[in-house]
């Protein structure tokens, strides 16, 4: 009887089987790698969109965050020609800490529900952002967004809307008063007719170069109309007077203004509360259509806020404080933001406090653009609140036209030695 016996190689199957596995650890170590380089790319430039986005990343946050005097002691360090009016306050470890929390983690020490907004449908609703504070700002203190109450005949929200623009909600008036005949006599009249040293001899003759507006062309103030517990909204006696008081002193310094103080509940048929910047876009767009000269353009509103949040008593007088809103729906939102800029540090120089500061708003927290993509010297200034009166806006109108003034011909005086 014959056996067969069958040896088997092990040492030749063995180098074979762990070439196997060391190419399959290979390629999956390499594998992975791709996969966590892409990963890597992918996080890297979402962190960049962020911080393009996210003025709390920017220079621009970093200001909101650290007093002027600050602010403005950097500023000189490195520019040794620029030369700050404000004595230097230290920096806190709080403004620190507040500032690297935000950057890092986009958590707001001042909002303990930015801690679960992220995680949260609806908690992140709100994510409005102070761009530049001023004088005496409070940072969660913001313009406040208020829907129209159903069936209110006036055709308008109690304050200002700034929301998105949604169906439904708003109602054509039907028994709408027309628009007044005759503008309604002021409370406070100009004391004073600006003399030439006031407006030089500067004017740009029958150029209009500014355009004011109203997208709520009846906000109103109650101290001012018979109903003090309802809605302070007016068809006659609104923020227009104010729109054109600005106008005025505009024109009274020689800068060419045209004002729109178009009552949309009245022009605009099946007019719907909802969809007032698309009203107000169409008036700018007809505006700029026919002038290619207009440079500027506010749309001037009154915000919703109490009076202890919205007025000032500077030299014993008291003013309606401003608030400046930058739309993050518009791409080119920056160039807005510095305009804004300009007229801020300007009111925080000669009228400390009166300026609240720059609020950007994405489509989160309002419509989120303010027709300010049709030009890039637009902003939406809030100017008082319910509480304040005609004659405290007024006062404050008449410093907004003078700093507006300075501003155009400056930049007019940069245009001509170019």
């Amino acid at each position: 009887m014959k056996r067969t016996i069958m040896l088997f190689d092990l040492t030749r199957g063995s180098k074979r089987i762990r070439r196997l596995l060391v190419t399959g650890r290979t390629f999956a170590v390499l594998s992975i790698s791709s996969m966590l380089f892409f990963v890597a790319i992918g996080i890297a430039g979402m962190a960049q969109q962020h911080s393009l986005a996210a003025p709390v990343s920017s220079m621009s946050g970093f200001a909101a965050s650290v007093s002027s005097g600050f602010f403005g002691d950097m500023l000189e360090m490195e520019m040794p020609q620029f030369k700050s009016t404000k004595s230097g306050e230290e920096l806190s470890g709080t403004q620190i800490s507040s500032f690297i929390l935000r950057l890092m983690t986009n958590v707001n020490p001042g909002d303990p529900r930015s801690l679960i907004a992220g995680e949260i449908p609806g908690m992140g609703a709100d994510s409005s952002f102070l761009i530049r504070g001023g004088v005496g700002t409070q940072p969660n203190v913001w313009p406040e967004d208020n829907i129209p109450i159903p069936g209110d005949d006036t055709g308008a929200a109690n304050g200002d809307d700034h929301g998105p623009d949604t169906t439904g909600g708003g109602n054509e008036p039907s028994d709408t008063p027309p628009p007044p005949t005759s503008t309604p006599t002021p409370t406070e009249k100009p004391t004073s007719t600006p003399t030439p040293d006031d407006a030089g001899t500067h004017t740009t003759g029958k150029d209009k170069v500014v355009f004011i507006y109203h997208s709520h062309s009846r906000e109103s103030w109650y101290p001012e109309i018979a109903d003090k517990n309802g809605d302070a909204n007016s068809a006659s006696k609104n923020i227009t007077l104010v729109g054109e008081r600005l106008a005025e002193k505009l024109e009274d310094l020689g800068v060419g203004t045209t004002h729109s103080d178009e009552d949309y509940p009245t022009t605009v048929p099946g007019y719907d509360w909802n969809y007032s910047y698309k009203y107000s876009k169409k008036t700018v767009q007809e505006a700029i259509a026919s002038n290619k000269k207009l440079k500027f353009f506010f749309d001037i509103h009154r915000d919703s806020g109490r009076r202890k949040t919205t007025t000032v008593d500077i030299n014993g007088k008291s003013y309606a404080q401003v608030y400046f809103i930058i739309g993050h729906k518009n791409p080119n939102w920056k160039k807005n933001a510095e305009f804004a800029t300009q007229i801020h540090d300007v009111l925080e120089k000669q009228y400390p406090g009166l300026s609240r500061g720059i609020l950007g708003k994405t489509t989160a927290t309002g419509n989120g653009e303010y027709n300010q993509s049709l030009a890039e010297d637009s902003v939406l200034i809030e100017i008082g609140g319910v509480d304040n009166t005609l004659a405290e806006s007024y006062r404050t109108a008449d410093v907004l036209a003078k700093v507006i003034a300075d501003i155009y011909w400056d930049a007019e005086k940069v245009s001509a030695s170019k």
